[in-house]
């Protein structure tokens, strides 16, 4: 019986290492794709591989700005779910049924000398045609059939200006479905690009990379605006004092206050040459709500607006 007992036992903690050191290969093995492909930095959070499904989840992907820009997070991805075709796997080839990502937010940055990080991923800078002199290594074939792909917000922050950086927002929070993705750079192109065209950003060079991918093939989100919203609006657990002073600092950080009122609980400001009004609504003893709007030639800012709450949320986590 002891004897059983010890082999059922070896038998687990067997599986267990062998589950462990499999979903570990293949975390460091998208790690090292990813980066391979783009050019940037990246991480895999979590990672759980069903045969029996054919299926993987991947829990808080993250892609780090590239060489000469500041460590910030270029792509965040929560939640990454795949629907697998295994067999294909015997045949050479990739083949994924369905690819869901819900991306939390795409994180653009302009460095001091003017140049953006999207811009400066291996996907925008080289061309399909060009290929490296001797003779190119040769890659397993992939196909995914649907990526459905969820658009949290953009976060631009341009380190080009003097000062603290320009922080602008745009919440997106969009979903689109688009098929027949037949390489890993396509794919790449797609998920840092459609964000950026949902947020309206024009002129990037990476939209090129996604024309030559084949990307602009695919269903595309009309740019998106913030036509009648000028004002962006949260509740926070705290009081309103300490709202009061934390909306200050960001906005001291962000640009220039123009009046204070703190018994009212409002601020006038100018931030990147826009009109900004922060206002403060008390909604119990430890509990405040937080409306910043924006304008600039009288046309509305929402971007600029977010951006302080965004400058905001985070001084109070």
């Amino acid at each position: 019986m002891n004897k059983k007992i010890r082999i059922i036992i070896l038998a687990v903690v067997f599986l267990f290492a062998f589950c462990f050191v499999r979903d570990f290969l293949i975390k460091s093995l998208i790690g090292t794709a990813a980066s391979s492909i783009t050019g940037a930095p990246t991480s895999v959070g979590g990672l759980s591989l069903s045969i029996i499904r054919q299926s993987v989840r991947i829990s808080n992907f993250r892609m780090y700005n590239p060489k000469g820009f500041p460590k910030d997070i270029l792509v965040d991805i929560p939640s990454i779910k795949v629907a697998c075709n295994l067999g294909a796997l015997m045949k050479g080839k990739i083949h994924l049924r369905q690819l869901e990502l819900d991306i939390k937010e795409i994180g653009m940055a302009k460095n001091k000398d003017g140049r953006l990080n999207v811009d400066s991923l291996k996907i925008a800078e080289e061309k399909p045609a060009e290929k490296e002199k001797g003779k190119p290594a040769k890659q397993m074939a992939i196909q995914i059939d649907t990526v459905s792909l969820g658009m949290g917000r953009v976060v631009s922050k341009d380190y080009s200006v003097q000062g603290q950086p320009m922080v602008k927002v745009y919440d997106i929070n969009l979903k689109k479905s688009y098929k027949d993705i037949n390489s890993a750079q396509q794919l790449a192109a797609l998920i840092v690009s459609e964000p950026l065209k949902a947020a309206g950003i024009q002129g990037l060079k990476v939209y090129g990379a996604a024309m030559l991918t084949g990307v602009a093939a695919l269903p595309v989100v009309a740019a998106f605006t913030f036509a009648a919203k000028d004002y962006v609006q949260e509740s926070f657990d705290i009081t309103m004092d300490k709202a009061y002073e934390a909306g200050l600092k960001a906005i001291k950080t962000a640009g220039k206050v123009k009046k204070e009122d703190k018994a009212a609980g409002v601020i006038s400001a100018e931030v990147g040459g826009a009109k900004v009004t922060f206002k403060l609504k008390k909604v119990s003893d430890k509990s405040t709500q937080v409306t910043i709007s924006a304008r600039k030639f009288g046309f509305p800012k929402a971007d600029i607006a977010s951006g302080i709450m965004y400058r905001l949320r985070a001084q109070l986590e």
